[in-house]
């Protein structure tokens, strides 16, 4: 039996119930060209939740299209999301199997302002810094 959390809220962002339907791509070499289809579960601020029938893992890009009236809810409570070709595009947080058929897949979106998480800068970086030899 599946104990349920009971103590204080520890999401970041308020979840908005949103049931839609939704076609992704898996952003591989060897999946990118399949349109696949899900649902929607809810959207927040940071990514939303969807139930998905291809078996993703971690870290993996998706691409994610859907009606303009929830693209324009995506855009609305995350201003710099990045929309790409009528969809926008979102790193795999969280991977949960439900049977054998299907996932649960938590979405963060990918901004159009990312930090630089590897720590790697481009030329014009160290030129605005007066650090360029």
């Amino acid at each position: 039996m599946k104990k349920s959390y009971k103590g204080p809220e520890r999401r970041k962002f308020v979840r908005l119930n949103c049931v839609t339907p939704l076609d992704y791509k898996v952003c591989k070499k060897t999946t990118i060209a399949k349109l696949l289809q899900g649902y929607i579960h809810n959207i927040s601020q940071s990514g939303l939740f969807c139930k998905i029938r291809q078996k993703v893992k971690k870290n993996d890009l998706l691409w994610i299209s859907f009606d303009r009236t929830t693209l324009g809810i995506c855009t609305d409570i995350e201003k710099s999301v990045l929309i790409h070709q009528n969809g926008i595009v979102g790193k795999v947080i969280r991977v949960v199997p439900k049977g054998t058929s299907s996932y649960d897949v938590g979405l963060q979106f990918i901004t159009r302002e990312e930090k630089n998480l590897t720590h790697i800068f481009p030329k014009f970086y160290f030129a605005a810094k007066g650090l360029e030899k």
